[in-house]
């Protein structure tokens, strides 16, 4: 599983991901696994695997570490 960082959440149900390589991942709050939403923070470490979506690539199976 990759690692990263809550760059950004919004008020939507969505948020981005550092991922130390220059390009932020999209996660959705469907893709949540044994966290809700609510509990997010910006600056929280995460583990993920990364997915595709219909818009291009997102995290899935978003933990928090």
């Amino acid at each position: 599983m990759a690692e990263g960082t809550i760059k950004k959440l919004t008020d939507k149900g969505f948020g981005f991901i550092d991922t130390a390589t220059g390009v932020d991942m999209f996660f959705h709050s469907s893709n949540l696994e044994g966290v809700s939403y609510e509990q997010l923070q910006e600056g929280q470490r995460v583990s993920y695997t990364e997915g595709s979506g219909p818009k291009g690539p997102r995290a899935e199976n978003v933990t928090v570490i």
